[in-house]
């Protein structure tokens, strides 16, 4: 009864699959044909809608940290910089899928080819491990922060976060090469139409008609070594964070000192919870429909890239005040205020304050020190021709 419900679904698709047995060799096929999400092909439209709109935030929210980052010189530290390579990581994990789960939506574009199905495969994957490395390695950076924090410049300087980014990368892609190489291997001679809107591993693997135990193993034996060791690190930063915050002093510090960690742990949690319900839904949900199966594994994919700038740009000070110095001109002009007054001579004078500060006689000479450069200022931009003068 099963297997007529799902001839049923797929009746549509039998021109493809044979045009396809008279030219494609199921040993190496050239194409497989996705199907979308099963069983809801009339609503592709509809559902596109909300896929694409996440994916535009997505686009532009990771670009806009990007931008922000390397724009803002007080954001150049390493939490920063991993937020830099989780945006990046973000941004090529959505693209290597919804492009063509929205052809499917849009154009019924159906056919991927084996080498572009296995690359897919590939980067969703990889990217996927990588995303997971990266929050360990801010983990890291929250410890250091709080638990060392005289030691954090000269611990986490900038060759030691390009080596910590470059072993996150290296893991990713080392661990995950087996998967295409090992589907590569497999003879396909059942069907190449695969009941999923993207090449998910184990929707190909599952099409072989030979002994797939050693993909599936090793898949299984990767997920969850990646994530209990990753958990377990970050859950290991944690506790020395939360130990440190709760011998300090006062409340307000305490509080103070946390919500510097609250941006990571709400994109610790937008990562791992919905990878918890996905492993336990694929676990036991055998009796749940195989379309909320394949919706499940889209927003997994989706959600946390669309998130992550979301809950860096409403926690983090300085990248809202960048976005509100970006679309008002306000901002603009009090950005190039800020740039005037922040010259070597005005820093010397605020230094001179500040160490003499006791003393009435010192800030009138201060004061009248800042008159002076101030007009000798603007004497030599009149002087320059940009039309700025002051009488003397």
């Amino acid at each position: 009864m099963q297997e007529t419900r799902f001839c049923l679904k797929v009746a549509h698709l039998l021109p493809y699959s044979m045009s396809d047995s008279n030219t494609t060799d199921f040993t190496n096929p050239r194409t497989f044909i996705l199907l979308g999400i099963p069983g809801l092909e009339a609503a592709h439209v509809w559902i596109s809608i909300p896929f694409s709109a996440m994916y535009a935030i997505a686009i532009l929210g990771n670009f806009t940290i990007l931008f922000i980052v390397k724009r803002e010189p007080s954001l150049h530290e390493p939490m920063y910089y991993f937020l830099c390579m989780l945006a990046i990581s973000d941004l090529v994990l959505s693209t290597s899928t919804l492009p063509k789960t929205l052809s499917i939506f849009w154009f019924n574009s159906r056919e991927i080819d084996f080498s572009a199905c296995l690359t897919q495969m590939y980067f969703v994957a990889c990217f996927l491990v990588m995303d997971s490395g990266i929050l360990v390695a801010m983990s890291l950076d929250r410890y250091v922060a709080i638990c060392h924090p005289l030691r954090h410049s000269t611990t986490l300087t900038n060759p030691v976060v390009a080596k910590i980014g470059l072993a996150v990368v290296l893991r990713g892609g080392i661990l995950v090469l087996p998967f295409p190489f090992l589907a590569k291997q497999w003879p396909y001679c059942k069907t190449n139409i695969i009941p999923h809107s993207y090449c998910e591993h184990m929707a190909v693997v599952k099409l072989a008609c030979t002994d797939i135990r050693i993909s599936s193993n090793y898949s299984i034996s990767l997920g969850f070594m990646v994530t209990a060791l990753d958990v377990f690190f970050i859950a290991m930063s944690y506790t020395q964070i939360l130990r440190a915050i709760f011998s300090l002093p006062t409340k307000d510090a305490r509080l103070k000192t946390f919500g510097t960690c609250g941006s990571h742990l709400c994109v610790i949690l937008s990562t791992y919870i919905p990878s918890v319900f996905s492993a336990l839904m694929h676990r036991f949900g055998h009796n749940v429909a195989l379309h909320f199966h394949v919706l499940m594994a889209n927003t997994y994919l989706l959600l946390p890239p669309m998130v992550y700038p979301i809950i860096y740009g409403v926690r983090t000070k300085q990248i809202r005040d960048r976005l509100l110095r970006l679309f008002t001109q306000k901002g603009i002009e009090k950005e190039e205020e800020c740039r005037r007054a922040d010259s070597p001579l005005r820093r010397l004078l605020l230094a001179l304050v500040r160490v003499v500060g006791a003393s009435k006689m010192y800030r009138k000479v201060a004061f009248f020190l800042a008159l002076e450069a101030s007009a000798q200022e603007a004497v030599e931009k009149g002087l320059a021709g940009d039309g700025t003068h002051i009488p003397i």
